[in-house]
């Protein structure tokens, strides 16, 4: 056997004595190499790719063969390609395909108490604003009890009083109630969003939703509960903020009752006290309504102002810790440096 001549099979040929040549097989034709020193990657036959060098005696699972699934029957032809065709073009841009229509925006479900919903804000701080003006009119009236002690006061004040204060507190009261409707409606709506990104319903119906803000006693209880179960997965903050509503909004409550007891008092000192206890009541129930909205905002994710809250970044500080200015060194006084080297000169001397 000459070399670079292939084996065309058999058992090993052993050279001069020695063990069998490890051939290299090609993938094309199958044609066995003898190799020597270096392997090839090419077959000098067909060009084929060589396999890696084996044994002749190796079994072919070890020959590193490549088993290629071919369909039966005649090779299929492939149809013959034409000629490339010009570029289509038209005179104007085509209204066909290729158009991707915006999804329209669905209007969410309109809950019970919306128009008031819409309006809580508004509602809210003209709320806070009229239970001030009627704790002024208070105020107003407690000045001109203190007065009417020493001196006659004139019917046209009296009348002026008693209108302010007979108007501030029913107006602020009218509209306090179209507040708490409105605060309802928010609710509603605020737990109907908060289940559905839960992907589940709200379980408490509407009506006992309505009954449980609207009906006395109950109102001191159910409020603070159905609030705390729309905070229930969210931040801490936002339920210490209801935590903080509840309390204000039972405080406000007692002292109303309070106050409307007062009014039965037969004494002139006790109505007289009855009108500073109305004026606190009033200022409490506008802190009601300015911590109502504060709640809602908190709970909206928005600020004090009402505008949405930013998320805070923040940056790892990289390098050493180094003063931007170097801090500034007392300069040494040669003139008391020179005064405290004689000094000391003078008491070795003296010593």
């Amino acid at each position: 056997m000459r070399p670079g001549m292939p084996i065309s099979g058999g058992p090993p040929v052993p050279i001069s004595g020695g063990p069998p040549v490890p051939v290299q097989v090609c993938a094309r034709c199958a044609a066995q190499w003898p190799v020597r020193g270096r392997p090839i990657q090419w077959c000098p036959r067909c060009h084929g790719v060589l396999l890696a060098p084996a044994r002749p005696d190796a079994p072919l699972r070890a020959r590193n063969y490549r088993w290629v699934a071919r369909r039966p029957g005649p090779p299929r032809r492939t149809a013959p390609t034409s000629a490339p065709t010009p570029t289509p073009r038209y005179p104007e841009t085509p209204r066909w395909g290729l158009i991707d229509t915006p999804p329209m925006p669905q209007a969410a479900p309109r809950t019970p108490l919306a128009w008031f919903a819409d309006r809580v804000e508004a509602l809210l701080i003209v709320t806070a604003m009229l239970f001030v003006l009627a704790a002024l009119a208070e105020g107003l009236r407690y000045a001109i009890l203190l007065r009417n002690r020493a001196h006659l006061i004139e019917q046209w004040l009296l009348s002026c009083s008693d209108a302010a204060v007979w108007s501030t507190s029913v107006l602020a009261l009218l509209v306090a109630l179209v507040a708490a409707l409105a605060v309802v409606g928010w609710l509603i709506r605020a737990r109907a969003e908060e289940f559905a990104d839960r992907g589940r319903l709200d379980p408490r119906a509407t009506p006992f939703l309505v009954a449980g803000c609207v009906v006395p006693v109950l109102n001191l209880i159910a409020p603070g509960v159905f609030l705390t179960e729309l905070a229930q997965r969210r931040p801490r903050e936002q339920l210490i903020a209801v935590r903080v509503w509840w309390c204000t909004w039972v405080l406000g409550a007692v002292m109303a009752i309070a106050a409307l007891a007062w009014r039965s008092a037969g004494s002139l000192q006790a109505q007289a006290d009855g009108v500073v206890f109305t004026a606190l009541t009033d200022v409490v129930a506008a802190t009601v309504a300015v911590v109502t909205l504060g709640t809602i905002y908190r709970l909206e994710d928005r600020d004090l102002r009402g505008r949405p809250r930013r998320a805070k970044r923040w940056l790892m500080a990289t390098g050493p810790h180094r003063p931007i200015i170097e801090p500034i060194r007392g300069v040494v006084d040669h003139a008391d440096t020179e005064r405290e080297d004689s000094d000391a000169q003078v008491e070795v001397a003296a010593t």
